[in-house]
C-alpha cells in the first residue's frame, strides 16, 4: 500500500492544526504531529481522536498559546497541565490533544519508567518503539504538512513490517511492554514482525516480569479485539511470551498418542474457536470465554483403554481456573468474571443437547441456567465447531439450528428465562406457620424442578398444590 502524502496534507487543513501552527510560530518553536495519528493517516485507517503534538521546547507553553487562540471561539474543557511530566492536555472539537516537549529517556534495569530530560527532535524519535511510529508531520507555516521519516517508517508501512528504529535488544530491555505492542500491532495491522525483532523478543521475554499485570492484560484485550486474534496468540506462543502470561494455554498444546489413539491439539483448536467467535461478537468477555473454554482439559486429560482420551469435568475445573487467571492478570473480579465462568462452565451443555433427542425438559433447564446469556452461550458453541469434515460441520450447524428453534419455542410457551417460581419462602412459611428451615428450600426446589421438567406449569395454583403435597410429605401441618 502506497502512502498518499496529498491525503495527509488535506487532513491537516482542519482548523485544529492551523491553530497549533500559529501558536508554534508565535513562540518560535518547531512543532509536529507524531505517533499513532500520523501512522493511521499513512495507513488510511480511521484516525482516532487522540492527537500527540511534540515541540522542541515547552509543550506546556505551546498548549497555553493554542488554548488562548481557540478559547474565544469555542468552549473546550479547561487545559490540564501536568508539570511533573512536562505535558498538557486539551479537548477540542471532540479531539484529545496532548502537548509535550521533545525529550530523551534513560531506563534502569528494574523499571519501565524512564528518567526524562529535555531533548532534540532526533532524541524524541529515538525513544519511540517502532519505525511506523517514528513518523512526524511538521506544523510550522513554512514547512506545514511536511512528512518527516527519519527511520524508514514509510517503507515499512508499505512493506507491512514491524521493526524497531534502533537496537531491538535495548528497545525491549528498556520497556518490555513494547514486545507485546509489537505483537498487537502485527495482529491489528496484519503486518509481519521482522526476524531481527522476533529474535530479540525471544531473547528478552523474561523482561515481562517487570510489567504490571494491568498493562499486560490491556494489550491482551486489544489482541483479543482484533479481527483475527489467533495471529497474535500464535506470535505470543512462538516468541516465548505466552508462557509468562497464560501458561494454561501452553498446557493445551500438543497431541498425545496411546495405543494408536490421539486427541486434537486443544491449543490450536482454541485459537480457531476465538477466530470463529470474533466474526460474530464484539463482546471482549465472550471472546475471553472462547479463549478459556477448554483450559480445564489439560488437568483433566486421561486415557481409558475402553473409550480413549477423556476430559471429564473440564468445564467445572476450567471455570475455577478462570478466577485464578483473572486475578493474576488484574482483570475485573466482578460480573465480568462471573459471566466468563458461567459461559465456560456451561460450554458443553448445548452441544450435548444438540447431539441427543432434544427434550423440552433439557431445553428448559438450559434456558433457566443460562438466563440472559443463552444467546452468547450458543454463539460460543457454534464457534466451537472446528472440524475440517464438511459433512460433520453441516450436521452440527443444523443441530444447533434445531436447538435455537427449540429454545425459542419453549421460551415463548413457558417463559423460563430468568423465571422465579410462583411460590416464595414467605408463602410457604405463612401456609405452614413455620419459621425459616431446611424444609422451605426442599419445597422450593421441588416446585422449580417440577416446572423445569414439565410436570406442572409455571402457574401459581399448580405450584401451590404441589407445595401443600410436598409439605405434608415432609411432615409439615396445614395452617
Amino acid at each position: 500500500m502506497r502512502v498518499n502524502k496529498e491525503i495527509i496534507k488535506k487532513k491537516l487543513k482542519e482548523d485544529i492544526f492551523i491553530k497549533i501552527s500559529e501558536a508554534s510560530d508565535d513562540l518560535g518553536v518547531d512543532s509536529y504531529v507524531v505517533g499513532g495519528y500520523v501512522r493511521d493517516l499513512c495507513l488510511r485507517r480511521p484516525v482516532k481522536k487522540d492527537i500527540d503534538v511534540m515541540c522542541v521546547g515547552s509543550g506546556i507553553d505551546l498548549a497555553k498559546n493554542f488554548y488562548k487562540r481557540i478559547r474565544p471561539n469555542t468552549t473546550p474543557s479547561k487545559i490540564n497541565i501536568f508539570k511533573r511530566f512536562g505535558t498538557a492536555m486539551i479537548k477540542f472539537n471532540n479531539y484529545n490533544i496532548e502537548f509535550v516537549g521533545a525529550r530523551k529517556e534513560s531506563y534502569s534495569n528494574d523499571s519501565r519508567k524512564p528518567s526524562i530530560e529535555e531533548g532534540t527532535f532526533l532524541d524524541d524519535m529515538l525513544r519511540r518503539d517502532f519505525t511506523i511510529n517514528t513518523l512526524a508531520i511538521r506544523l510550522n507555516k513554512n514547512y506545514f504538512g511536511e512528512l518527516i521519516d527519519t527511520f524508514g517508517g514509510i517503507d515499512d508501512i508499505e512493506k507491512g513490517i514491524i521493526k524497531t528504529p534502533t537496537d531491538p535488544n535495548k528497545t525491549f530491555s528498556d520497556d518490555p511492554l513494547r514486545m507485546l505492542r509489537a505483537i498487537r500491532f502485527s495482529c491489528e495491522l496484519n503486518f509481519e514482525i521482522d526476524m531481527n525483532t522476533q529474535n530479540s523478543i525471544k531473547k528478552n521475554s523474561n523482561r515481562l516480569e517487570i510489567l504490571s499485570s494491568e498493562r499486560i492484560s490491556d494489550e491482551i484485550n486489544k489482541i483479543l479485539m482484533s479481527q483475527t486474534p489467533s495471529n497474535g496468540f500464535r506470535n505470543l506462543e512462538k516468541l516465548n511470551l505466552l508462557n509468562h502470561i497464560l501458561p494454561e494455554l501452553i498446557d493445551l498444546k500438543g497431541v498425545e498418542e496411546v495405543e494408536g489413539q490421539t486427541h486434537k491439539d486443544n491449543f490450536y483448536h482454541t485459537l480457531e474457536v476465538v477466530d470463529n467467535i470474533s466474526r460474530n461478537t464484539e463482546n471482549v468477555w465472550l471472546r475471553w470465554a472462547a479463549l478459556l473454554h477448554d483450559v480445564g482439559k489439560a488437568p483433566t486429560k486421561k486415557f481409558s483403554k475402553k473409550i480413549g482420551w477423556t476430559f471429564h469435568g473440564h468445564e467445572f475445573i476450567g471455570s475455577k481456573m478462570v478466577k485464578k487467571i483473572f486475578t493474576r492478570l488484574s482483570l475485573p473480579l466482578n460480573e465480568k468474571l462471573k459471566y466468563v465462568q458461567k459461559i465456560v462452565m456451561m460450554s458443553s451443555r448445548p452441544i450435548i443437547i444438540s447431539e441427543d433427542i432434544v427434550t423440552d425438559s433439557a431445553v428448559r433447564r438450559l434456558i433457566y441456567d443460562a438466563g440472559n446469556d443463552i444467546d452468547d452461550l450458543l454463539t460460543l458453541c457454534e464457534a466451537d465447531i472446528t472440524t475440517k469434515n464438511m459433512k460433520k460441520t453441516l450436521i452440527y450447524q443444523n443441530n444447533f439450528k434445531i436447538v435455537r428453534q427449540k429454545i425459542k419455542d419453549v421460551e415463548e410457551r413457558d417463559s423460563i428465562r430468568n423465571f422465579q417460581p410462583p411460590i416464595t419462602g414467605e408463602i410457604i412459611m405463612a401456609y405452614f406457620n413455620i419459621k425459616p428451615c431446611k424444609e422451605i428450600g426442599l419445597i422450593k426446589e421441588k416446585i422449580k424442578n417440577a416446572i423445569l421438567d414439565g410436570d406442572i406449569r409455571n402457574d401459581y395454583n399448580e405450584a401451590h398444590d404441589l407445595m401443600v403435597k410436598t409439605g405434608k410429605s415432609l411432615g409439615l401441618k396445614d395452617e
